[in-house]
């Protein structure tokens, strides 16, 4: 039996398969996010761990057999967050997550210094890591001097199962610290924002082991001690491994909180002028280009906020016969845009509303802007061929 461990955004997610990959049971626990000001997107690593520990229980509770024999454990997570500890290993404040747009400022000086495009081969984006810890050093100076490492959100997970500080090449890449080529930290970039190569942790191939599972942790969710944790993967490369797009050219789409187009690489193909990203696989010399759409069923959990209902019921109403899309218009960008506009400050509207807008427009809206968006990234990925 193996464990395949998911920090999503709104949820983590508990995975229980047999050696055949069969899928034996499954168990989630959600999450909130924070939005104290405009622009910023925050959690608190301890929820992620309360709620690590409630899915795996509810596995346990419906697979007590299986459960205990586990002989593994893969992780996966939403990329980019900056999770910072201390010599203690406390953290230092809430994690600044993905669709935090607070660094725009500084994400656009680093840019501007042309090595940051060349040795990762991406823009840094407000979203990345890197731009958080400068803003973070300018904004909290007695925080950032406390800072012994930065860890991505799935990485503390991993720091809390097995007391190491350790991370894989996929969800490196999205830090702005990489060099994506060479697939390790890059000394020079890393000064440049102020840190240093200690203060990172260490990389491993994503289907490396990194760690075992501590004695008390393995006590307190029924799993067995010193069992292996695997590097694993950040969100979207995971999903790729799940869904075999590893060979070069293959791609696929993905609508979650985000919305991505993902593009399996044999070699390593940067193009940061498109706003595409080129990021490691979380395979051993495999790459991958990957466009970014920041709110897409979020927009829908928006709205169903705003509406008083729930997405299941806004969806539902589409009924199960495609429909073409109506008049009105939609811009998603309710925090901001990263592919292809990369622009943090940009905010969503309605377009085309007319008498004629009633209740029913709410089901034509979402499915037109996500296959506009969709084949906008499309046409940006650079394919064999």
């Amino acid at each position: 039996m193996y464990l395949g461990i998911d920090l999503g955004t709104s949820s983590v997610k508990a995975l229980l398969i047999d050696d055949r990959q069969a899928v034996i049971g499954s168990a989630s626990s959600g999450l909130n996010v924070s939005r104290p000001h405009p622009g910023w997107s925050e959690q608190d690593p301890a929820d992620w761990i309360s709620a690590t520990i409630l899915a795996i229980r509810a596995l346990g509770e419906k697979h007590p057999r299986e459960v205990a024999a586990i002989k593994g454990i893969g992780l996966s997570g939403h990329m980019h967050g900056a999770t910072t500890i201390d010599d203690a290993g406390a953290v230092i404040r809430p994690s600044i997550l993905w669709n935090d747009t607070r660094s725009h400022a500084e994400a656009a000086k680093l840019d501007a210094d042309p090595r940051f495009r060349k040795i990762t081969g991406n823009i840094v984006f407000p979203g990345f890591t890197a731009p958080k810890l400068v803003w973070m050093e300018r904004n909290e100076p007695d925080l950032f001097k406390r800072v012994s490492k930065v860890l991505l959100p799935k990485d503390y997970l991993r720091f809390w199962l097995t007391g190491e500080t350790i991370s894989e090449m996929s969800d490196a890449a999205g830090t702005s610290w990489l060099d994506t080529g060479k697939r390790d930290w890059d000394n020079d970039l890393l000064a440049l924002t102020g840190l240093s190569r200690e203060q990172m942790p260490s990389l491993v191939e994503g289907t490396d082991q990194a760690g075992s599972l501590r004695g008390d942790v393995a006590a307190q969710l029924g799993l067995p001690a010193g069992i292996p944790v695997a590097g694993g993967a950040g969100d979207n490369a995971a999903s790729a491994c799940g869904m075999g797009t590893v060979a070069d050219g293959a791609a696929f789409a993905s609508l979650g909180t985000s919305g991505v187009l993902f593009a399996a690489n044999g070699a390593y193909r940067p193009n940061p002028e498109s706003a595409v990203h080129a990021f490691c696989h979380a395979l051993p010399d495999t790459w991958h280009q990957m466009g970014v759409i920041l709110s897409a069923t979020d927009s829908l959990n928006w709205l169903a906020g705003v509406a008083g209902t729930d997405p299941a019921t806004l969806t539902g109403a589409t009924g199960e016969k495609l429909q073409a899309p109506g008049s009105v218009l939609f811009l998603p960008y309710l925090s901001g845009e990263r592919t292809p506009h990369n622009d943090a400050q940009i905010r969503g509207c309605f377009a085309g509303l007319g008498h004629e807008s009633d209740q029913a427009w709410q089901r034509y809206w979402i499915c037109r802007w996500i296959c506009q968006q969709m084949e906008t990234l499309a046409q940006l990925l650079v394919l064999p061929g």
